[in-house]
């Protein structure tokens, strides 16, 4: 099975799957699998939650748009972070090399599936709430996604083949 743009790109709040769900998708495939946020701590030597608390959150995002805008691959399944879609020209590269695919969960859910946000690397605002970064993201989410996945009450098996029934459309 080819696609016209040869890599797929998962986006979407931390704690949905893309990193679990990138590397069963790619297996599936027959893909690379790549990771943005190990890539990121791979060139910077760092993990992520140092590299927010050294640099602080604008730092970073500058660090993650470089390395998401950097790359170049094909045939592979790209889990992005979670704030990549703060970063347009990151945003516009990742378009431009492949299909996106926004997997969506509810507030709800996610707060189930997270436990702490700053251990996880997730950039929040001073005292910003999960809800308050779930609302500021969604638009941007939405706006990027050529493709967007319900996750809501679906197991990583049915997220996948609704995937697979999209990209064999």
């Amino acid at each position: 099975m080819t696609h016209p743009k040869e890599n797929i790109i998962l986006i979407g709040m931390p704690g949905v799957g893309k990193s679990t769900i990138g590397v069963v998708l790619a297996k599936v495939l027959g893909y690379e699998f790549m990771d943005t946020d190990l890539l990121i701590q791979k060139k910077t030597g760092m993990i992520l939650s140092k590299i927010i608390r050294e640099t602080g959150t604008d730092g970073f995002m500058k660090i993650e748009n470089e390395v998401n805008a950097s790359i170049e691959t094909d045939r592979t399944v790209i889990a992005t972070g979670g704030s990549v879609v703060y970063c347009r020209e990151a945003m516009e590269h990742l378009k431009t090399i492949g299909t996106v695919i926004y997997l969506k969960l509810s507030l709800a859910s996610l707060s189930k599936r997270l436990g702490n946000l700053r251990g996880r690397g997730v950039v929040l605002k001073d005292g910003q709430t999960l809800a308050q970064l779930y609302e500021e993201r969604i638009p941007l989410y939405e706006k990027y996604a050529d493709i967007t996945i319900e996750e809501e009450n679906k197991d990583l098996e049915s997220t996948l083949q609704i995937i697979l029934n999209h990209l064999t459309m």
